[in-house]
């Protein structure tokens, strides 16, 4: 496996970009394997590491049709509704909790409810 070219932080030359700058632009890596990669150096841990990707082989994104619109709203949903009280949360239920504030904290929970 060849080694990918290591550029420091801001110093990539033209033509690369990351993820995000490729979104921002209206693309994707579209399967292209990194090309090289960026590291920001930090002072007690190892240095911060962001991939890059080819410009030029980047593909543009793909539109959102009318069904992944629907399958994306389906998913946002599931992840409201409690699987403790089988209601709608109102919020995005936390994954550290895993149900609703009000099951996992009944003490706490308001009157009425």
């Amino acid at each position: 496996m060849a080694t990918l070219p290591v550029y420091r932080w801001h110093l990539a030359p033209d033509g690369f970009a990351t993820r995000r700058q490729l979104r921002a632009l209206g693309l994707r890596p579209g399967g292209q394997e990194v090309a090289a990669q960026l590291e920001r150096p930090r002072r007690r841990r190892g240095p911060l590491v962001a991939y890059l990707y080819r410009v030029d082989c980047a593909l543009p994104v793909r539109p959102m049709t009318p069904r992944r619109w629907a399958a994306l709203q389906r998913a946002n949903t599931a992840r409201r509704i409690c699987p403790q009280c089988r209601r709608d949360a109102g919020y995005v239920i936390p994954p550290t909790l895993g149900m609703c504030v009000t099951c996992a904290f009944p003490d706490n929970a308001p009157e009425g409810a």
